[in-house]
């Protein structure tokens, strides 16, 4: 009997990942696809991490260290120019930047 319910569980957790694989794989495809699609059409926005910009060109992000809204100029590198290398929230900010899944705002 446990040699079942562990197999049941093993092929269920397969499943699973499977699922997850194709959920990530297809949320990837359709943010490319509107990517290709985007025109640059809309002048207030960040091309380099396609991130909504002030009308200074700074990007509209949510702070993660002080849960604030700032608008901020953001280096080729996807460092917001408030970051600081030494807390692992502007770390985790900056990773979220160049990953396109930064929190932002609109005016």
């Amino acid at each position: 009997m446990d040699d079942r319910l562990g197999r049941a569980i093993r092929q269920q957790l397969r499943e699973a990942g499977r699922q997850f694989e194709e959920a990530k794989r297809a949320y990837s495809e359709a943010r490319e696809s509107a990517a290709d699609s985007d025109t640059g059409a809309e002048a207030n926005e960040s091309s380099s991490f396609d991130l909504p910009t002030d009308d200074d060109g700074n990007a509209r992000i949510v702070c993660r260290r002080y849960a604030e809204k700032r608008a901020v100029a953001v280096d080729d590198d996807g460092r917001p120019a408030c970051f600081d290398p030494t807390h692992p929230d502007c770390e985790g900010c900056a990773e979220d930047v160049r990953q396109g899944v930064v929190e932002t705002w609109q005016g």
